[in-house]
């Protein structure tokens, strides 16, 4: 599979109207970096402006993202991710509709089904949200 990957529902166990992705960008064993246009009809879009939740929601999406590319990488089948817990939620800005965010995770400590990441989302250069999340692959 090349790099960027367009259309990411094969990656993903989230469906219409509940993608909040759109593209993936680049994928390493640590770093994975994700686009996403930001629709007026998203449900996340509150007066044309996209709310915190969205953005929470963006950065899991990335890593499950990544988690299902390394899943398609190896031949092996895609699974369900949770958030765990969230740690340092900062929010600088928020986008509007119509907005193209670029969001990064970086692993910061993997433990059996348990991943530990880094999210920082960007709108044209400018950091727009960051926080620690811990995600729960596989877990039923």
């Amino acid at each position: 599979m090349n790099l960027p990957v367009e259309d990411i529902r094969a990656l993903i166990p989230q469906k219409a109207p509940f993608v909040m992705v759109g593209k993936l960008l680049f994928a390493d064993e640590l770093t994975t970096r994700s686009s996403f246009i930001i629709t007026n009809d998203n449900v996340f879009v509150k007066d044309g402006v996209f709310q915190e939740a969205g953005l929470m929601e963006n950065i899991a999406q990335t890593a499950a993202l990544r988690a299902g590319y390394m899943a398609q990488k190896d031949s092996k089948p895609l699974e369900t991710g949770y958030i765990g817990a969230v740690k340092d939620f900062e929010v600088f800005n928020l986008p509007k509709a119509g907005d193209e965010l670029t969001t990064e995770i970086n692993i910061q400590n993997q433990i059996f089904n348990v991943t530990v990441i880094e999210g920082k989302i960007w709108l044209n250069g400018n950091l727009l949200a960051k926080c620690e999340m811990k995600v729960f692959i596989g877990v039923e």
